[in-house]
């Protein structure tokens, strides 16, 4: 068996990594993950699988938003919403609503199902991102089915005196560029660290612009929507001999325009989507001795979005404000969130952990209800067993309340990791997931010209059972050759699954409902080869889909299923400070089923496909001195834009009926230069 394994993990391996090969293969052994773990844990050792985004790949995708950092992970999708210019995720075949997005390890609040709080982070402030696939319920809570991406940001506390960043970039956007505004991606950083004594004080700021982009659209509409952001930041934070301390405060501009088109009456309607983020967060970790540590999280998310409306005459040049459905509105949101932990070694095969955790989410606009509040806390216990050194027994169990639901679920998920040797480890999990409908599924509702979405308040709690194994597989053959994979499977069912439908007769109406059953399921292969400084990959994953429309027609297939292949190769050569790197994805034809409703007949049910695509990018970096850094290339070598979609329903509220999916906008071009200086 594992000279077969080995063997085929020589063939097809994934994701690489651009350092000196004795440093790579060092990091990979020796890296370090939080996520999820009573203690900061070695990734090897890790009782959950986590996949890890390191500094030196962020550097090297040049980009100035996390969607490019994670487009060409496995079982990892985006969905685009055009009218609103926002993007959603998908994990491992299940919905962004079900994935927990974490900020240092805080959850970040979201305004509606899309995850939009992904792209209002300064990547430039990103050390490393973690993620963890299946329900992580029992630690992280509701909205934690699918998985977690904690986004870690850089901590210079107890590090150099004085570290000045900055950066500039800029890329066109297909063929459209113009230089350091308007058409293109335009980005602008700078950061300042100081560390004083014992204490340190960060300040960031950034500006990033999108000038849109006309695509299929008629002038002077556009397909993609011009975006500009404001992002700032600022921490001070405390080390003592036994505990830190800090505190952190970010702030987020967001201007989405959306240009009209020409009307009859020689009039034009414009809409700005304005929305504005602030985020207040005090983290503490304390250390009372060897055997006793404690950590602490609080924090305030306040969250608004307007949308203004406004009518221009082209002969008059005269103005006015719109104050029709959908046309003007202001929502606010605020999120209350508290989380305590203590962790406890009773022995070196005894470790254990209790937490204690508490949000409120409270909203308030024309769309919402009055007094639309949810609230929940929750108790958590957790473990670490080693009754061998070849075993890590991990059980948990959480409790729950809700002030909108009287049930007090009982979430309960065991994790093992067992090394066989050495080289082969093998890692096995059940875990129990839940999640209570958000305030926006029950409370709120929204109306445009592209969205008609009703809230529920007769929602009921998702509940999910998740299994997964992964064997994995790691040797070091010399100081400059190294080799990890791991192959692996995951089995989820739901029920009560929240989701977007809409009636047959009404296609364009949605409201949120329960599912009774749902499941996803699927295959993973990846692994890494590092040579020297060459490091080459290639990934597999085969994720299948509950067929909804089979609980009306048994003769259909249970699960739709699609491919995923990635690919990656980079190479480094240190006399001349050079890293050159190719990242590939391809997407996988992916079936559904739609029913549709012919004139004066009954309902047909027939299956559709999103056409396969592949997206890829090339990047070269390049050391100049000892502070700048340039790094350049090209984004979506194959200029994928328009998918084509062979269904006449949308999938979900945004999807339209367009015989198109809007995936892209085509080749582009970037050059980036920074400059790092630390004292």
């Amino acid at each position: 068996m594992r000279n077969i394994f080995y063997l085929t993990s020589i063939i097809i391996t994934t994701t690489c990594y651009s350092v000196s090969a004795q440093d790579s293969i060092r990091n990979q052994i020796e890296e370090v993950v939080v996520t999820g773990q009573l203690e900061a844990t070695s990734l090897k050792n890790s009782v959950y699988k986590v996949r890890t985004i390191s500094q030196d790949q962020i550097v090297r995708r040049g980009t100035v938003d996390i969607k490019t950092l994670l487009n060409t992970e496995l079982g990892i999708r985006f969905s685009n919403d055009m009218m609103l210019g926002e993007s959603d995720i998908e994990l491992m075949g299940m919905s962004g609503q079900n994935v927990k997005i974490l900020l240092d390890g805080v959850p970040l609040f979201d305004r509606g199902a899309e995850r939009q709080s992904l792209t209002q982070i300064d990547v430039n402030m990103i050390e490393k991102i973690e993620i963890i696939e299946g329900p992580v319920s029992v630690t992280y809570g509701t909205s934690a089915l699918a998985g977690v991406i904690n986004i870690i940001t850089k901590n210079n506390l107890g590090g150099h005196r004085w570290r000045i960043t900055a950066r500039l970039l800029e890329e066109t956007v297909g063929e459209e560029y113009n230089p350091l505004n308007g058409e293109g991606v335009h980005n602008a950083y700078v950061g300042i660290s100081h560390n004083l004594n014992k204490w340190n004080f960060d300040v960031n700021a950034s500006r990033n612009t999108f000038g849109g982009w006309q695509g299929s659209a008629t002038l002077p509409q556009l397909q993609w929507q011009p975006k500009d952001q404001w992002l700032a930041s600022g921490k001070v934070g405390y080390k003592g001999a036994k505990h830190q301390t800090w505190y952190r405060f970010d702030y987020t501009n967001e201007d989405i325009y959306t240009p009209g088109g020409f009307n009859l009456n020689n009039t034009v309607v414009n809409t700005n989507f304005i929305s504005n983020r602030y985020n207040n967060m005090i983290q503490s970790n304390w250390k009372f001795s060897d055997r006793l540590t404690a950590n602490g999280s609080f924090s305030l998310q306040n969250y608004d979005r307007s949308t203004v409306t406004k009518r221009t005459n082209l002969q008059t040049n005269e103005t006015e404000t719109l104050t029709g459905a959908g046309q003007a509105d202001v929502a606010k949101f605020s999120t209350v969130f508290f989380r305590g932990t203590m962790q406890y070694r009773f022995s070196p095969k005894i470790h254990t952990q209790l937490g204690l955790e508490y949000d409120a989410e409270s909203g308030r606009g024309d769309r919402l209800l009055e007094n639309a509040t949810v609230a929940q806390y929750a108790a958590f216990l957790s473990a670490e067993i080693r009754p061998t050194p070849q075993l890590n027994i991990r059980p948990g169990v959480r409790f729950i309340g809700n002030n909108v639901f009287e049930t007090l679920p009982v979430i309960p998920s065991i994790n093992l990791k067992y090394a066989l040797d050495e080289q082969f480890d093998i890692r096995a999990a059940y875990a129990m997931g839940y999640r209570s409908p958000a305030l926006r599924e029950l409370f709120f509702s929204f109306f445009d010209a592209n969205h008609s979405i009703i809230g529920n308040e007769n929602l009921r709690p998702e509940n999910s059972n998740s299994f997964n194994s992964y064997l994995s597989y790691h040797r070091s053959f010399s100081e400059v050759t190294n080799l990890n994979s791991s192959l692996g499977g995951f089995y989820n069912t739901f029920r009560n699954m929240i989701a977007l439908g809409s009636p047959v007769d009404d296609p364009t109406l949605f409201t949120y409902v329960n599912i009774e059953n749902f499941k996803t399921t699927g295959l993973v292969w990846e692994g890494t080869l590092v040579h020297k400084g060459l490091q080459a990959g290639l990934g597999f994953s085969y994720i299948g889909r509950y067929n909804l429309s089979r609980e009306s027609d048994s003769s259909l297939s249970e699960f739709l299923w699609s491919p995923e292949v990635n690919s990656n190769l980079s190479y480094h050569y240190a006399p001349w400070g050079l890293n050159a790197s190719l990242f590939f994805k391809f997407y996988g034809r992916r079936p559904r089923f739609e029913t549709t409703r012919e004139v004066n007949s009954e309902p047909i049910t027939r299956q559709v496909f999103v056409n396969s695509f592949t997206m890829s990018d090339f990047t070269v970096n390049k050391r100049i001195t000892n502070q700048f850094n340039v790094t350049g290339g090209i984004r979506n070598l194959f200029g994928v834009q328009d998918v084509r979609n062979s269904g006449t329903v949308g999938e979900g509220v945004h999807d339209g009926v367009s015989p198109t999916v809007p995936m892209a906008y085509g080749r582009s071009y970037f050059l980036a230069l920074q400059f790092n200086m630390t004292k």
